[in-house]
This record gives structure tokens, sequence and C-alpha cells, in this order.
């Protein structure tokens, strides 16, 4: 999250949905890292940005019924712009949108990934009231 509050979302192709879609920056979690150095990683190759204050909000299964999975979502602030080093493979958009950009994203079908659904409503509903 920036300074004035905005968030950091992420566009990027995704083979199983067939699209491009709007993301919160994550990744998958190397066997020797802890969720906060994946996240930590994660937001720097995407979008370059690096946080000094990082709190966790909430760590749930995204697909219970077919995996065992967990997602845990973190809260970066107080963050600064750097070099991002996506993937080879990756090509990622990196945009930032306010409040009330996310939530008519979000009614209007614009963000459909689910870790981004549920960061961005436990944020609005329960996390910015901590």
């Amino acid at each position: 999250m920036l300074d004035d509050g905005r968030v950091l979302l992420v566009r990027q192709f995704r083979f199983a949905a067939g699209q491009s879609l709007w993301e919160l920056p994550a990744g998958t979690r190397n066997r020797s890292e802890t969720a906060l150095a994946t996240a930590r990683r994660e937001l720097a190759e995407e979008t370059g940005y690096r946080a000094a204050s990082w709190r966790k909000l909430i760590d749930f299964f995204p697909s219970p019924g077919i995996l065992d999975e967990t997602m845990t979502l973190f809260l970066a602030r107080k963050i600064r712009p750097g070099a991002a080093s996506p993937e080879g493979d990756e090509r990622i958009r990196v945009e930032s949108f306010a409040r009330a950009q996310w939530q008519g994203m979000i009614r209007s079908g614009q963000i459909r990934d689910g870790k981004t659904l549920v960061g961005l409503l436990y944020w609005q509903w329960i996390g910015s009231q901590d």
C-alpha cells in the first residue's frame, strides 16, 4: 500500500484462466523460504517496490476441496520504488489504484483473482480497523 492509500496491483496473463488478470503481487514459496520472505521477494520481483513495514493479515486455503495449499497475505507499507526483475516468461504491468477504483473493479468483474479478492475485501472490512 502506497503512503496515500493506493494499492499496487499487477496485470499478467494467466494461461489456466486464458486471460490477463489484475492481482496482488504474489508467487510460489520456495521450500527454504518463510511466507514473509516470499512476500518480500515477490513484491520486489514483480513491482520493483520494497517495503519497510510488513504485517500479516490472514492465512487461508484457496481450494480446500482439491489442494492442501495455504496462502498467507501481508500488508506492505512504507514502500519505495525500485527496479522490477520479473522472471523471463512474465509480462507484468504494475498500476496503483485508490480504494474507490479497486472497489469498482471488483463490482464490475475486472478483479477476479481469488487471493486478490480475499486480500482487498479482508483489508476493507477487517484489516483496516486493526
